[in-house]
């Protein structure tokens, strides 16, 4: 079987295709492989492990129809149209639950960062504005015993919720089109309408999947019910909010920060006023950025290709 790689990915995957007897090619290009050299190079193989950031839309499976599997570097896949693969015959499969821990981790972060003004701070000395003590100047929020509102309570959610239940024993509510009952028997999580999360919440951490339901969910009319006091986190995917909405909402005050590591649109350009307010922390898209789960991400995408080689069922299925 003959694999391209649209990216360098960690080698424990690409040792694994390997050891089995398959031909790989890897795409080690700094840039992102264009769309069109991605339909010629996979017209070459018979399988393609390929990235959140490649399109796989009706079109390139229209033309690459050929090809029998198609395994993603990632735990998302909205990028891809799965309902087209289906209809084609091609499968495909995912790396979930790799990132889950590192994810959390993000969120948690942005979370403290935003809430003590952390990378305004570390700015001001780099301008050397760090001068005299201010008794009411450059004032953060305390976590202790806030409510966590969670949209999309699944794997990397639960995560984050551990993580402030521990750390600050913030109280769980959340978002879900289907009870969480792990969280609730674990966390004492309290499952609540849309309105009420947006009412309720002191941090908002969304985790929630890319879907027509879910994009732009929040826009300015959210952000608008939510408390003055609020915290808005994003380690999901960018297209989940309006960025032009959240930049409107904390001028005006409608909430009190946010921490990002997903933008809307993705690279955020440097002007960005984001970057520039005190009670903001963004990060460029490292959600998954550790030695840990990018292996873990190689070798689950690595070993969807493996098994439907053997004939076998593709251990992390999509269709």
């Amino acid at each position: 079987m003959k694999v391209f790689v649209s990216r360098d990915i960690p080698e424990i995957g690409i040792d694994m295709l390997i050891n089995e007897g398959m031909e790989v090619e890897v795409w080690y290009a700094y840039d992102l492989i264009s769309q069109e050299k991605l339909v010629e190079k996979a017209k070459q193989a018979d399988a393609l492990l390929c990235t959140s950031f490649d399109k796989i839309d009706r079109n390139f499976l229209t033309q690459c129809r050929h090809l029998k599997i198609i395994s993603q570097f990632s735990a998302g896949y909205n990028n891809i149209d799965a309902d087209a693969a289906k209809e084609l015959g091609i499968s495909l499969g995912h790396a979930p639950k790799a990132m889950n821990n590192a994810t959390a981790d993000v969120a948690f972060m942005l979370m403290i960062t935003a809430s003590r003004k952390f990378c305004h701070m570390h700015k001001s000395i780099l301008k050397s504005d760090w001068k005299y003590f201010q008794p009411k100047a450059n004032l953060g929020q305390e976590l202790n015993h806030k409510t966590l509102g969670i949209f999309g309570l699944g794997n990397i959610g639960m995560e984050m919720a551990r993580r402030c239940k521990g750390a600050y024993k913030m109280d769980t509510i959340y978002c879900n089109r289907t009870p969480n009952l792990a969280a609730e028997k674990e966390l004492g999580a309290k499952r609540v309408s849309f309105e009420e999360l947006l009412d309720k919440s002191d941090v908002l951490s969304v985790h929630s999947n890319l879907t027509e339901e879910t994009k732009g969910k929040f826009d300015y009319s959210a952000f608008s019910k939510m408390k003055s006091t609020s915290i808005f986190i994003n380690t999901s995917r960018g297209k989940l909010h309006v960025e032009e909405d959240l930049i409107r909402a904390l001028q005006e005050g409608i909430i009190w920060g946010a921490g990002l590591d997903v933008t809307n649109p993705e690279p955020m350009k440097p002007d960005n006023p984001l970057l520039f307010m005190e009670n903001v922390s963004v990060t460029p898209h490292i959600g998954s950025a550790t030695i840990e789960a990018r292996n873990e991400m190689s070798r689950l995408a690595a070993l969807n290709i493996i098994e439907f080689a053997k004939g076998n069922e593709i251990p992390n299925k999509i269709i």
